[in-house]
């Protein structure tokens, strides 16, 4: 990683305000990258709102040196998509890197879930990455250069328990993936995705308390940042 900076650039990343998206956050700042900190300051479920956790975040980045600013916009809107990119292009003039990390759980058996707790974990994973992506493609394609992550689960790619409305999401993004690689490659924007492994406020849920302590976000995060990177040619 000593070799991979991020100067000059400007990324974006959903969820920021903790777990895998802050780690996203810190380590593209500590290497040189201007980072609008979104977070919309939910509960695990979708509840509620606070400036607090992205807020937080970015004064982290500011007090390393780094560069950054803080977007509090739901991603499961059009407008909130928009309102987010709009921040980067107001602020730092353009974006280059996008992360959709955000995400919440409702998880319950197939039984006993209900349409709104399937509507509301399809409309923040999925729609809520379309809303972002198709508000920052434009900008990308305008400066012939983009890097896109989705944040996908081995939930989706192999299934979990109780979690049949966020395994569909998580799939659903693999296409999506798919589909913006073929979009975006003649304009030199790059998608892929990442199928995490870390310890984090909604894998606290469904792991065991021994094990959900031990996968350290930024073990990922590295991984996320080589494939975000101009190093990254395919």
């Amino acid at each position: 990683m000593a070799e991979v900076r991020f100067d000059g650039r400007v990324a974006v990343v959903t969820g920021a305000g903790g777990g895998l998206g802050r780690a996203h956050a810190l380590l593209l700042a500590s290497r040189g990258a201007k980072v609008v900190v979104n977070d919309l300051g939910a509960t695990v479920d979708g509840t509620g709102a606070s400036s607090s956790l992205a807020d937080k975040v970015v004064e982290e980045i500011r007090s390393a040196g780094g560069e950054a600013v803080a977007n509090y916009d739901g991603v499961d809107t059009w407008e909130g998509g928009h309102a987010i990119i709009e921040t980067a292009v107001k602020n730092f003039g353009k974006v280059d890197i996008l992360i959709n990390n955000a995400g919440i759980l409702r998880d319950k058996s197939f039984m006993k879930m209900e349409e709104a707790d399937f509507d509301k974990v399809m409309a923040v994973h999925v729609k809520g990455a379309f809303n972002v992506t198709k508000a920052a493609f434009p900008v990308m394609r305008e400066n012939n250069y983009g890097r896109i992550m989705m944040t996908t689960s081995a939930a989706g790619l192999y299934a979990n328990s109780g979690q049949v409305n966020y395994s569909t999401a998580k799939m659903a993004l693999v296409g999506m993936m798919n589909t913006l690689q073929l979009a975006g490659a003649r304009f030199t924007i790059l998608c892929n995705s990442i199928a995490p492994i870390a310890g984090t406020r909604m894998t606290a849920t469904v792991m065991p308390p021994n094990l959900a302590v031990k996968p350290n976000p930024v073990f990922v995060t590295c991984r996320v940042a080589y494939a975000l990177s101009e190093q990254r040619a395919d």
